[in-house]
């Protein structure tokens, strides 16, 4: 079983800051909402300023996406490569953190 996480308590080694965050972002459930914010990042990273330039809104609850598109032509097309996009993102992600996508 696994202890409450107390900020208070001190760490019994000599660890590095990206260890201290992780522990810190886990340990207050931090990690799902830094989650949101990259996908959104990473969205307008990986599909271009073309793709980002008709994104409205990318929100990610759960494990599904969900992207507003202006263009139906852009969203049909996209529509094609769901499955390539999401191992696209995953990957940047670096966790499979993306099951499906919805196209709005």
């Amino acid at each position: 079983m696994s202890k409450k996480f107390n900020p208070k308590d001190r760490l019994n080694t000599e660890n590095d800051i990206q260890s201290i965050l992780n522990v810190v972002l886990q340990g207050y459930n931090l990690t799902s909402g830094i989650d949101k914010i990259n996908v959104k990042d990473i969205w307008k990273q990986v599909m271009g300023s073309g793709v980002a330039n008709y994104t409205l809104d990318v929100v990610l609850k759960k494990d599904v996406l969900y992207v507003a598109l202006s263009s139906a032509v852009l969203r049909e097309e996209l529509s094609y490569g769901k499955d390539k996009i999401i191992k696209i993102l995953n990957e940047e992600l670096q966790k499979d953190l993306i099951r499906e996508i919805i196209l709005r």
